[in-house]
């Protein structure tokens, strides 16, 4: 289906579900963004790369980008219906929950457009989202992957752990297992390794696809035994599992040798994009796409 009329089906969609002749989805220049109150939404894809061999790019994450966004026209009938219901004030979950499948909906339709994207693609959700709804957990955003020709496995539902959330891990495993049935990949997402053996317990309990962890905030302890021996046992964890480990947001070699030494088998960041160019232009072997399935 061509990428303007995936946009005026998921406007008519949403237009129907909100009961709203405004169309959030807007294309130009070959590039979808998502209007949402006084803000505009944009996709920016980052490479996954294999760690020992940066040119071997095995997946995306997706980030939005945020610019300010015209005030939208109001209808008289959208503004009747507006105060009609203002005894019925929208919750936070369901603002969140709508903003998410609007990030969402708008990353999986600029995925379709560059066509050089190959293997999954990390779609963050927040634990918000995952609280707010009770079950079928996915199958909303499976009908939108379906029409844009992929399939379930090829997104990897990503969760930024938070020790805010604690209290609701069991919630919070329930929704990804929702998830996992219908056939997503899952990825754990922690800003730092801490000494905190629950860390280790909800991986078990999740047996996630990937676990991450950023570059940047390991700051100056890349010579820390303690760290390096958390490190291990996260390898060791994610490899009895079936799972395997990424070190995002790498910005310099030193970030890049300790993804190596601790044997992170995924790297993604600005350190490898010029050493990637430079190592294609030495190399010739060319890289496959064996994993992404649209049909645009």
């Amino acid at each position: 289906m061509p990428l303007q009329h995936l946009v005026e089906y998921f406007n008519d969609r949403l237009g129907r579900e909100h009961r709203s002749s405004f169309r959030p989805f807007i294309l130009e220049e070959g590039k979808v963004s998502g209007l949402f109150g006084p803000i505009r939404i944009d996709s920016v894809f980052s490479p996954l790369r294999q760690t020992l061999k940066p040119t071997l790019v095995v997946g995306h994450t997706a980030q939005i980008t945020v610019a300010p966004n015209k005030p939208q026209h109001l209808y008289a009938s959208e503004i009747e219906a507006l105060l009609a219901n203002n005894f019925v004030p929208a919750t936070e979950f369901e603002s969140i929950i709508n903003f998410d499948r609007l990030c969402r909906t708008v990353h999986m339709l600029n995925y379709l457009t560059i066509s050089h994207l190959q293997g999954v693609l990390f779609l963050e959700v927040d634990p918000r989202h995952i609280l707010g709804i009770k079950q079928d957990h996915g199958a909303y955003f499976e009908e939108v992957i379906a029409q844009c020709g992929l399939e379930t496995n090829n997104v990897v539902i990503v969760l930024a752990v938070n020790s805010q959330y604690a209290r609701y891990y069991q919630e919070l495993i329930n929704g990804l297992d929702n998830y996992r049935r219908r056939g997503y990949q899952l990825a754990l997402k922690f800003d730092y390794l801490s000494q905190e053996s629950d860390l280790f317990e909800l991986i078990a309990r999740i047996s996630p696809n990937y676990v991450s962890l950023s570059a940047r905030n390991m700051g100056d302890q890349t010579h820390d035994d303690s760290l390096n021996s958390r490190l291990r046992l996260l390898k060791a964890r994610m490899a009895l599992a079936g799972g395997q480990t990424i070190l995002q947001q790498i910005d310099e070699k030193k970030s890049d040798l300790l993804a190596r030494h601790a044997g992170f088998d995924l790297v993604e960041g600005g350190y490898y994009r010029t050493i990637a160019f430079d190592y294609l232009n030495s190399h010739s072997e060319p890289v496959k796409n064996n994993h992404s399935k649209s049909s645009h």
